[in-house]
């Protein structure tokens, strides 16, 4: 990226972005000029079982320059914001880069994030019957208000969690997220970064870099998942992958499930830009290419 010479070598760079963007590209010229750790902030590239798919920095690329937070999670671990976020805790005391795409992690880094009682698994499997059955609307009614108001209510994943937090603690999640706590990096303290590609520049980019996971053993990352496929569990969630398991099962042809693969990549990367737009004004926009 032009002008990375007026960026700090001293705060904490946050770098977010749609996939396929060139975070991480330019995380790992700050880490290489600075010496900054390159902090994982993607809820998928922290699975074991993605590296391809995922589009985790390479074995090589690992090997050069210090990372953290990629790939030390197996699929059948649960993970959460606030798991990441008591690990990045531990990481702040050296200089660091934090890339990713998950904009509720940086929310809750620059935020704070409240701090919500676990989900019993009862109400996560009657949670999950709701959402596989085409019953989210069920799940919408059920919130209050003040959730309803806060909550994206045309994603099922987030209207899931709303519900299961009220039915298990009795509070709506907005009452909780207005106890958050204290943010651990307030925007203040932190120099931030926000890519804004074009949409056709970042739409030939996507075609382009799922054609080259193909070539870098993607389908393979699949096979070897397809004994294990969940498709309702958030490792599934790798976006190609249930395209690439439908070809495996003999659903679809190869070519198909690569078409199939770069629209879903497409629209993953509309909801991310939207998000950035509307919950990132405080960010400097940044338009690679």
């Amino acid at each position: 990226m032009k002008g990375i010479e007026r960026l700090s070598r001293d705060l904490p760079v946050l770098i977010a972005g749609p996939t396929g963007s060139g975070k991480s590209a330019l995380a790992m010229d700050l880490a290489a000029r600075d010496g900054r750790l390159i902090v994982n902030a993607d809820a998928l590239q922290v699975y074991d079982c993605w590296r391809v798919l995922s589009a985790r920095p390479s074995v090589a690329e690992e090997a050069a320059l210090p990372h953290a937070l990629y790939g030390h999670i197996g699929r059948d671990q649960d993970y959460s914001v606030g798991a990441w976020l008591r690990e990045v805790a531990g990481l702040l005391t050296r200089p660091v880069v934090i890339v990713g795409g998950t904009g509720l992690y940086f929310r809750a880094l620059t935020e704070g994030l409240a701090e919500i009682p676990p989900i019993p698994a009862a109400i996560r499997t009657e949670a999950d019957a709701l959402r596989l059955s085409g019953q989210v609307d069920v799940m919408r009614q059920a919130l209050d208000t003040a959730t309803s108001a806060k909550t994206d209510l045309l994603n099922p994943v987030r209207v899931q969690r709303a519900y299961e937090v009220q039915r298990a603690t009795g509070r709506g999640m907005a009452a909780w997220q207005a106890d958050t706590s204290a943010p651990l990096l307030p925007l203040c303290d932190a120099q931030t970064l926000v890519l804004q590609p074009t949409v056709p520049w970042l739409d030939a980019r996507i075609a382009r870099r799922f054609s080259v996971m193909l070539d870098e053993g993607a389908l393979d990352e699949a096979r070897a998942a397809l004994p294990h496929w969940q498709a309702d569990r958030p490792w599934a969630r790798a976006i190609g992958a249930p395209e690439l398991v439908a070809h495996l099962r003999g659903e679809s042809t190869l070519n198909a499930a690569r078409n199939a693969a770069i629209l879903a990549s497409r629209q993953y990367a509309k909801r991310q830009r939207t998000w950035f737009r509307t919950r990132m004004t405080e960010w400097t926009k940044v338009i690679p290419g």
